[in-house]
């Protein structure tokens, strides 16, 4: 399930903000895309987002700030040790200054400065910037 739904997700989001949007709302819900918003949230890409009626189809509503560049979900599982997240994270994103690499580690789900912090690697789910 969650790779597809996410990418769907982030596509969304972008299209929303080229298109100048304020909010954007993506379905259907699941906890991999809740996480993926909370780190967009806590890093200050988008300003908020509510989870409606997650035990049915539900939907999310997501409040845009203009600052995504574009943000991407691997549709395929590739691993990373923590010691080469540094390396595929200067191969993923455009520049050192901005931008996060999002990992699903046993720890949960996690940017690449946090999972460099615990020293713990994973599977990659998208990055954004």
């Amino acid at each position: 399930m969650g790779r597809r739904i996410l990418n769907d997700a982030l596509r969304t989001i972008v299209n929303a903000e080229k298109r100048g949007f304020a909010s954007a709302e993506l379905q259907p819900v699941s906890n991999v895309i809740a996480n993926f918003l909370q780190i967009m949230k806590y890093r200050g890409y988008i300003k908020d987002f509510q989870v409606h009626d997650p035990h049915r189809v539900g939907k999310i509503s997501v409040q845009l700030l203009g600052r995504i560049n574009d943000c991407r979900a691997l549709t395929y599982r590739q691993d990373i040790k923590a010691a080469t997240i540094e390396k595929y994270k200067t191969r993923a994103l455009p520049t050192r200054q901005w931008g996060y690499v999002v990992i699903t580690t046993p720890n949960g789900v996690l940017d690449h400065e946090e999972a460099q912090r615990q020293n713990v690697g994973g599977q990659v789910l998208g990055y954004f910037y």
